[in-house]
């Protein structure tokens, strides 16, 4: 039992991937899955999808492999954070579509708890804003509008959960309905000061506590996946909302450690060490992990779309046919052109949160081409991040000159890490492993089955592939951010 199974169940795809008792990657297995918009600004998933390919990538990275399930010493779960489900107790069907992180249907609903006062509260308590994006009011949502579901919760018949519980809850058979401190943290209902589910919150919103998960260490044990999945028990050692598995896969344990991941959304945390920092630029107050009963604590920026920014490039405009196109198209486009992308397809995140505005592209004229939409797209991407960092230096005097890490797939592009080193003007460091977040949740299944050595060893593995540092004139560093601080003023007030 040499091997860790990581499950990496993300927004557009559910992945498994293998790691030897050395921490190397030895085989993956993906499969993307059907993405639904029921209405503009809503976003969901079929649950049933989100169980069959992971239980599918599970069995295919196995074989894939050449292993066998006797070769596998634990799981490790890192997910998409704050999308909603609802089960029945009994018998695991859903009773709603999950609610993506991404879907903006409560906006109305947090927009009136923000005019009743309520914001202060909730943010002392669990470290976020009242915004759409977190778990707490989708949950709302599903019990006020699924006939039936709040009586059927009142009497206990249900159960709620981010996508880590319910694949808990799945692959144990109903044995163990659980969550961690990180998922915890996101659902809008977590004291993360005092370690417990809020009761002043759950009141306001109206929910029912006995629906909610047991709240557990990020590596500890969250049951056995039942044999008849995949031949064999195999213990669920570590489980980590996808952004602190990143942090924790790009070994940021000490404070003023950062990290950035450029999947869908692009998501920059900084370890703030036992103390919980309360942002005064509306950054998230969050949990980075928790060992042995102790959290550390995390500032959080949030973009809602960096990645996927690309995939409208792809499917939407239909100028490229492969996300690979792009950086070649934005080295080719016109530098007398300055067109600017606000990305705001689903609002804006951190640190404006503005969930009702849109997307918008300045600075068109008639010989803009797919170049300079590629090159925008990317630049947007850089920009956003700027924007998190600048807010975070603010927040956290600390935090110094830190250098950045990335990961996730968008940062293997050479063009994209350089402009984001040259548009915050410090180094970006990117690892030899990306796939961190997978990583993050191997070890912690790894360290507690006593496979893998303790955070201080498992940070000295870290090694650098590469280092951008910046290379920008000042005067056009401060000419391009500051035609994309109009553009995102302007969006804000169409």
């Amino acid at each position: 039992m040499s091997h860790i199974l990581a499950i990496d169940q993300g927004t557009t795809s559910s992945r498994a991937i293998l790691f030897d008792d050395q921490m190397r990657l030895k085989a993956t297995a993906q499969e993307e899955f059907r993405q639904i918009y029921p209405e503009s600004g809503w976003v969901e998933h079929d649950p049933n999808d989100l169980w069959s390919t992971t239980a599918g990538t599970c069995r295919a990275v196995i074989e894939r492999a050449g292993l066998t399930v006797a070769d596998i010493a634990a799981i490790g779960i890192t997910n998409q954070r704050e999308t909603t489900l609802v089960w029945d107790r009994n018998t695991g069907a859903p009773v709603y579509n999950a609610i993506v992180w991404q879907d903006r249907r409560t906006a109305a609903l947090c927009r009136s708890l923000r005019d009743a006062g309520h914001e202060a509260a909730v943010s002392e308590r669990t470290g976020l804003l009242l915004d759409p994006y977190f778990s707490g009011t989708k949950l709302k949502w599903i019990l006020d509008n699924v006939e039936g579901a709040r009586a059927r919760a009142e009497k206990g018949e249900l159960l709620f959960g981010t996508v880590d519980s319910f694949l808990i809850w799945k692959l144990t058979g109903g044995k163990v309905h659980a969550t961690d401190a990180t998922n915890a943290a996101r659902t809008l209902l977590y004291d993360i000061r005092n370690g417990r589910w809020s009761g002043t919150i759950c009141e306001m919103l109206d929910i029912p506590m006995a629906m909610l998960p047991e709240v557990r260490d990020s590596a500890g044990h969250f049951g056995m996946v039942r044999d008849d999945l995949f031949g064999r028990e195999i213990p669920i050692r570590g489980v980590a909302g996808d952004q602190q598995a990143a942090t924790l896969g790009q070994a940021c344990f000490q404070p003023g450690m950062m990290k950035s991941t450029y999947g869908t959304g692009c998501f920059a945390l900084l370890n703030t060490g036992d103390t919980p920092v309360t942002s005064k630029n509306r950054l998230l107050t969050t949990i980075a992990y928790q060992l042995d009963g102790k959290p550390t604590y995390a500032l959080e920026g949030s973009i809602f779309i960096a990645g996927a920014v690309v995939q409208w490039l792809r499917d939407g405009l239909k100028i490229i046919r492969d996300a690979r196109e792009t950086q070649p198209l934005a080295q080719q486009a016109d530098p007398g052109q300055n067109v600017v992308l606000v990305p705001a397809f689903t609002g804006l995140g951190a640190p404006y949160w503005n969930a009702e505005c849109r997307g918008a592209i300045f600075g068109l004229t008639r010989n803009s081409r797919p170049e300079e939409f590629a090159r925008a797209a990317l630049e947007s991407v850089g920009f956003q991040t700027r924007d998190l960092l600048d807010a975070m230096r603010s927040d956290w005097a600390g935090q110094g000159d830190a250098v950045l890490r990335v990961d996730g797939g968008m940062s293997a592009s050479d063009w994209t890490m350089q402009f984001l080193s040259d548009i915050i003007d410090a180094p970006v460091d990117r690892p030899e492993v990306l796939e961190t977040t997978a990583l993050g949740a191997a070890w912690l299944a790894g360290m507690q089955s006593g496979l893998y050595p303790d955070a201080a060893a498992f940070a000295g593995t870290w090694a650098l592939e590469r280092q951008f540092t910046p290379a920008m004139d000042e005067g056009e560093r401060t000419r391009k951010y500051d035609a994309w601080k109009r553009a995102v003023a302007a969006t804000q007030s169409l």
